[in-house]
């Protein structure tokens, strides 16, 4: 279990670091209100856990090892987006249509509310 966790933490902070420096670079390139370097790294990292899981899937290219370091890891640290993502499609290739309308747009309105909620009290503590 051991190095399991310590494949997911490698994996994680160099996804993290991987993750501010595309967010650093994409603000310098380009000013925009837009929040360019979030919006790129989730789909990068869809793109990237869509490719493990499609490797893994189809051959034994892959250990179980590497998906994890990759996946948990790496997409992990560098957005969990992907994994979000990959859930929904999970959801709707189960043709469990109810839980995906459930968790996309719970996880979408009630993460915004959760933000907006957790300001609100830090401004009336504060």
């Amino acid at each position: 279990m051991i190095d399991k966790i310590l494949l997911v933490g490698t994996g994680g902070f160099i996804g993290s670091a991987m993750r501010y420096l595309v967010q650093v670079y994409a603000s310098r390139l380009i000013s925009t209100t837009l929040p360019l370097g979030t919006f790129l790294v989730n789909i990068i990292g869809c793109f990237l856990i869509g490719l493990v899981f499609g490797i893994s899937e189809r051959s034994n290219l892959m250990s179980p090892e590497w998906r994890i370091f990759l996946t948990v890891g790496f997409c992990g640290g560098f957005t969990t987006f992907s994994t979000f993502a990959f859930d929904n499609l999970m959801l709707l290739k189960e043709n469990s249509l109810f839980y995906f309308l459930f968790y996309a747009s719970g996880s979408l309105v009630l993460g915004i509310l959760a933000v907006y909620l957790g300001i609100v009290i830090t401004r009336l503590i504060i």
